[in-house]
């Protein structure tokens, strides 16, 4: 893709829309914008590359866990994946195709990143500052997602250790790893697609494990040249797949549910995946779960139990507590990580897949609405949106892939579509009211998140017996994930409802 920081956006940097982050989201906003002939519209991109998650997270063995042909577009469904589970290039080639086929280049600004956004009450505009220069829209479209932010776990003497280390988010391909005696912190779903290819290359490895993972088997294969002709000949044979893996992974949502028998039967394919893998009856102690399946994101491997078992990998069953602190000054750090339990590793790299800061966006620290307030204040207690879209207080706003969008059983990119329709109807209705912006309402984003919070009251992210990035760390609410089906998700925001929304005009003749 042509380099974009020369693009001819639009001139006097005012604009329609401007969507903050060019992921799967941002790209599938300025698709269909585009396609609808709007043509003020700009994207900024913090990163010199678009493709967010799938642009970021390069490390060995990278490849998503919902089948390629549901992890794309529907409306630009790409016949050549070449696998059941694309692998992570693969994903970040096909979004900077959307880019490049939908003509998205000129609307697009990389290396620019948002330093502020605040509510203009007199012009009824968002004033956007970044870092290549200013900017005013009619409508902010936030669609930075929800793992663009590494976490660091707390690690005493972290700076410490005399060896290298990085998230896994941040992969350094620059250090060879064979031959390393190597700590792999974690044991979540980036974890168990590294350790595979890390034991195939380090000389020792400890995988240092908070809590046991669910494990469901993969099945990952490539798909065969007949299949691929199939595809790129007949759409409708890729339509049907599509249909076809929708309808396979909508079924899960009972066991989500704690339904009987789904969750038992869920539980069990994992334990018996467990068992046919693990024959030593300590190991598989220490790799079953205290929790109930589904609290914590299930995960899919086929490999990640074989790795285990290699003689160069040892499981760690606590977290990483400390690096050793040995007092002498200039030594170069210390290389021996301290766990939980006490047991010291010395090690020559750190690699920390320990996930993303989720539930608490930092970009909410830089977005002002109505009175001047702080998206980060308005979402104190949790994340919160009508529509799990639209924040009172906070006019022609729209949130994607954010509060309460999230699936724990099927594909993110069919609620982001959901959303991005939501989002052109709110358009549309604004454009034909003759108001000049819209507010959802305290009341409409109270009542949305009652049904939400009744709905995952008995589900096993709020039963199940375990702490995860799906809740806020602070109160508990599970404000990552929609707690019902993804077509009832559908069904909830096929129809934009005005009466949600305060209508606005410009507080002075601006």
């Amino acid at each position: 893709m042509r380099d974009a920081r020369a693009a001819p956006v639009v001139p006097g940097r005012r604009v329609d829309v401007l969507i903050v982050g060019a992921g799967f989201a941002g790209i599938g906003m300025g698709i269909q914008l585009a396609r609808q002939g709007t043509e003020s519209f700009v994207i900024i991109e913090q990163a010199p590359d678009v493709g967010g998650t799938w642009r970021d997270n390069r490390y060995p063995g990278v490849s998503c866990d919902i089948p390629s042909h549901l992890y794309s577009f529907s409306f630009r469904p790409n016949p050549g994946w070449s696998r059941v589970f694309a692998e992570g290039r693969e994903i970040h080639d096909y979004l900077r195709a959307c880019v490049r086929d939908e003509g998205l280049a000129e609307h697009l600004l990389l290396n620019c990143a948002l330093s502020e956004a605040e509510w203009s009450g007199d012009q009824a505009r968002w004033l956007v500052r970044t870092t290549r220069g200013d900017f005013t829209a009619a409508s902010l479209v936030i669609a930075t997602g929800r793992l663009s932010e590494p976490k660091l776990p707390v690690i005493k003497n972290l700076d410490g250790f005399g060896g290298r280390w990085w998230h896994s988010a941040r992969w350094n391909a620059k250090v060879s790893l064979v031959g390393k005696r190597v700590g792999l912190v974690g044991t979540g779903a980036s974890a168990i697609q590294i350790l595979p290819r890390l034991a195939a290359e380090a000389s020792e490895v400890a995988v240092f494990q908070r809590s046991a993972p669910y494990i469901l088997p993969r099945g990952d294969r490539e798909y065969s040249r007949e299949e691929m002709e199939r595809f790129a000949a007949d759409p409708g044979t890729v339509t049907a797949l599509r249909d076809e893996l929708f309808a396979e992974a909508e079924r899960n949502i009972g066991a989500r549910q704690r339904l009987h028998p789904d969750i038992d039967l869920l539980r069990q394919r994992a334990l018996d995946h467990l068992a046919a893998s693990v024959p030593d009856p300590g190991l598989r102690r220490l790799l079953t779960p205290d929790y109930e399946i589904g609290c914590k994101r299930i995960l899919f491997s086929d490999d990640y139990y074989a790795a285990l078992q290699q003689g160069n990998v040892r499981l760690e069953p606590t977290p990483l507590s400390r690096i050793a602190d040995d007092g002498i000054t200039g030594s170069g750090g210390n290389r021996t990580a301290v766990a939980a339990s006490g047991t010291g590793y010395q090690l020559d790299v750190l690699v920390l897949a320990t996930g993303f800061n989720s539930t608490r966006p930092s970009i909410a620290g830089r977005i002002r609405g109505r009175e001047s307030r702080l998206l980060a204040d308005e979402w104190s207690n949790g994340m919160a949106a009508h529509a799990s879209t639209t924040v009172h207080g906070f006019p022609n706003m729209y949130v994607l892939d954010g509060p309460n969008t999230a699936l724990g059983h099927n594909s993110a990119i069919y609620m982001i579509e959901t959303q991005v329709g939501y989002v052109l109807a709110a358009l549309d209705h604004l454009a034909a009211s003759g108001a000049d912006a819209i507010d959802v309402t305290a009341e409409a984003v109270r009542s949305y998140m009652r049904d939400i919070d009744a709905m995952a009251r008995d589900t096993v992210w709020v039963q199940g017996g375990c702490t995860s990035w799906y809740r806020d760390e602070r109160t508990g609410r599970l404000t990552l994930l929609y707690p019902g089906s993804a077509t009832s998700f559908r069904d909830r925001l096929a129809t934009f409802t005005p009466d949600s929304y305060e209508h606005l005009r410009r507080a002075s003749g601006a």
